[in-house]
């Protein structure tokens, strides 16, 4: 590769990158625009070198090796999204797609344009049209605001999650305010298509210390 021809897979890697991070930025997610840009130029750039280094070197070695590491090494910033909140974990998909944009930046670094642009296409497609699809014809998932008032004790907070976590119900949201020596516990849940709400009531009142339970589809 000439320097032009540097500069070219260079520029593309940040274009396809920055692609996919407009997506994820749109959605406020915590890796955006300026991160997947910079994933996937450094892994070309890793790519680039790791090629120039073998073919300086009469073809000998592993021109691949530098381009592994990237692949195992970007799991460690993958993680750096991975958040949780309560009884949910956010951040899965956006890990994952850094994990893709530095494979997409490696493509790019071996000069397998046309795959590298091909894969940011189905990428932001998937992103951006099967969690309408998710939403609307998979998994769908009822969302449910309930407010559970509970003696004011210590572990009823822990309690209820567990209940909760039974049921495979997750917590999406929780506030609390006390009135009138009592806990209100107000939570916004996601539950499993096929469980109904009576069951969700049945478990939670069969707990000392929850005294009421008022709730809102």
């Amino acid at each position: 590769m000439d320097y032009l021809q540097y500069l070219g897979a260079l520029a593309l890697s940040i274009l396809l990158g920055s692609i996919i991070g407009l997506e994820r930025e749109a959605n406020n997610h915590p890796a955006g625009f300026r991160t997947h840009a910079l994933v996937c130029v450094g892994s070309a750039l890793l790519s680039i070198v790791s090629w120039s280094i073998y073919e300086s070197f009469n073809q000998t070695g592993d021109p691949g090796r530098i381009a592994a590491q990237v692949v195992s090494g970007i799991g460690f910033l993958g993680a750096g999204t991975i958040m949780r909140e309560g009884a949910n974990i956010k951040g899965l998909t956006t890990a994952a797609s850094l994990w893709t944009v530095a494979a997409i930046g490696i493509a790019v670094g071996f000069k397998y344009y046309f795959i590298a642009i091909t894969t940011t296409v189905f990428v932001v497609m998937v992103l951006q049209f099967f969690s309408i699809l998710e939403k609307k014809f998979i998994f769908t998932k009822q969302l449910l605001n309930i407010t559970i008032i509970v003696e004011d004790k210590p572990g009823m907070l822990g309690e209820i999650g567990r209940k909760l976590g039974n049921l495979n119900v997750s917590i999406r949201n929780v506030y609390m305010e006390s009135k009138n020596g009592k806990m209100h516990v107000n939570l916004h849940l996601k539950i499993p298509p096929k469980l109904s709400v009576d069951n969700i009531m049945r478990e939670l009142m069969d707990s000392d210390g929850i005294l009421g339970i008022d709730y809102q589809d």
